[in-house]
């Protein structure tokens, strides 16, 4: 995390499309081609960082994990501990998959 805040100006053209300023760009180390990842707010604010090739997700994994999620917090009781079993029925079910 940097310690002084880093503030600049950009203008959003008439095809809506901007220049990230070099102070920006060089804070992010951001090359060209490099993807970029925004994340709105609740209060507008717009966090721009640099993606990742891990940020690459799988929409169906994404919405799948999410579904765990809020049934996991819905039903904590259905949380089980993984035990050696578990795992020999999981590598069972799964053998010859890649």
């Amino acid at each position: 995390m940097m310690s002084t805040p880093i503030e600049d100006y950009s203008t959003l053209t008439d095809h809506y499309q901007t220049t990230i300023p070099a102070s920006i760009r060089q804070a992010l180390k951001l090359k060209r081609r490099d993807r970029i990842h925004y994340a709105l707010r609740s209060n507008g604010e717009v966090v721009l960082s640099h993606a990742s090739d891990e940020a690459k997700h799988d929409p169906v994994m994404v919405n799948f994990l999410n579904f765990l999620e809020r049934d996991l917090l819905v039903h904590p009781e259905s949380i089980r501990p993984v035990t050696a079993g578990s795992c020999t029925e999981a590598e069972r079910l799964t053998e010859g998959l890649r």
